[in-house]
């Protein structure tokens, strides 16, 4: 029997962490059934953000790297669809597999659908209800141009059926009688793999930080509605050193390349106040495990990433997010993750609910069992080989 080939598509760093876990699953259980090519489209291309996680995490590195780099969305991502659209031509998959909402998702999709390939999408169904945010554009027109739609979560399943999306089509699948399967979240399987080894490679880097356990606070910042409006960039900032000096606890921050631009060129008064309050330890851009270290021994996470919310309920911690909507909708219902977008007022409420309330909170199996990429590689090969 002829093995499936699949084109396996990366651009971002949190995509790379997702390939990650497929990788990882067609060499230990289908590597018999099943030839990956992946593909970095090189979206994100400084080392700091991309090539060191395949070194550190023991990834292949990509077959392709189309080294597209930066730029505006539309550039971006006409750039990805051309230089794709020949790989996906000479590779000749039987399907093309994209992750998430980043521009390298919907060029992949766009251009994988329009030559006849089939486009399975992991975390299909994800909406934030925000179509200012070039994200939620990807993700809702990345979905409508697949044939296998993988829901991390009941809300995304159910986000996908109001969108006329039917779960009892039958086979033959397509484009335009696609199939859609609830998984679990793929983040979850990677969250359990890399725990320990973080545990084992990164110790010194806890300890070089000097942090306890469940005594500081962890916050990331990075999209560019935080980063790019000088208003929200000095509120957010300027709320998080009050916070830790007028509480006395610490407080790390690894600055993103574009936060940290931002900071010098926009509030550098701010900036300089940052790096020298003996509470706040303004770090470089951390590594996978790294954060992994830092998240899961954090006693509050403050972000604006989508992927570091989630996180935040994998290791139990309450999440405070700068921002006025998120894709994971379960969370706030939940009450384990608050809304307070670049509001001073809703950033201290919330910092005091959870530093206060703790014990209240709770945690469920929302994400699945760890072992969505299985799931996805059964349902994969169920629908694609011939």
């Amino acid at each position: 029997m002829n093995k499936l080939k699949i084109l396996n598509i990366v651009g971002a760093r949190p995509q790379i962490i997702k390939a990650s876990a497929i990788s990882r699953a067609i060499a230990g259980e289908f590597a018999d059934q099943i030839t990956e090519i992946v593909v970095h489209t090189g979206q994100h291309y400084d080392r700091e953000l991309s090539e060191v996680f395949f070194d550190e995490l023991e990834i292949r590195m990509p077959d392709h790297n189309l080294q597209v780099g930066s730029g505006r969305h539309g550039r971006q991502t006409g750039l990805i669809m051309e230089r794709i659209e020949n790989v996906i031509l000479n590779e000749k998959p039987d399907c093309v597999i994209i992750y998430g909402d980043t521009n390298s998702t919907l060029a992949a999709a766009i251009a994988a659908s329009k030559q006849h390939y089939p486009v399975v999408h992991i975390e299909a169904g994800m909406r934030s209800f925000n179509k200012a945010m070039p994200e939620e554009l990807n993700r809702v027109m990345a979905d409508h141009a697949s044939t296998l739609l993988f829901a991390p979560t009941n809300t995304a399943f159910k986000n996908l059926m109001a969108e006329g999306f039917r779960p009892e089509n039958i086979a033959p699948y397509t484009i335009n009688n696609p199939r859609v399967f609830l998984t679990g979240d793929i983040m979850y399987d990677n969250s359990l793999f890399y725990a320990d080894l973080a545990e084992k490679k990164k110790k010194d880097f806890m300890e070089g930080l000097k942090l306890t356990e469940s005594e500081y606070v962890l916050a990331t910042i990075h999209r560019d509605m935080n980063t790019d409006d000088p208003e929200r960039l000095t509120a957010i900032f300027s709320t998080l050193r009050e916070l830790a000096e007028s509480n006395q606890i610490s407080m790390v921050i690894p600055l993103h390349p574009r936060t940290l631009i931002a900071l010098r060129n926009r509030a550098p008064e701010l900036y300089q106040a940052l790096s020298d309050s003996q509470f706040i330890s303004v770090i470089r851009p951390v590594s996978f495990l790294e954060m992994i270290m830092l998240e899961k021994k954090a006693r509050l996470i403050i972000t604006d990433s989508g992927g570091v919310q989630k996180e935040s309920h994998f290791f139990s911690k309450p999440c405070i997010v700068l921002r006025k909507e998120t894709e994971w909708v379960e969370l706030v219902k939940n009450g384990t993750v608050r809304l307070a977008d670049a509001d001073p007022a809703a950033i201290r409420e919330a910092w005091d609910y959870f530093m206060n309330n703790s014990e209240v909170l709770h945690y469920p199996a929302f994400y699945g069992d760890g072992k969505a990429a299985v799931s996805m590689l059964k349902e994969i090969l169920e629908i694609f080989r011939s």
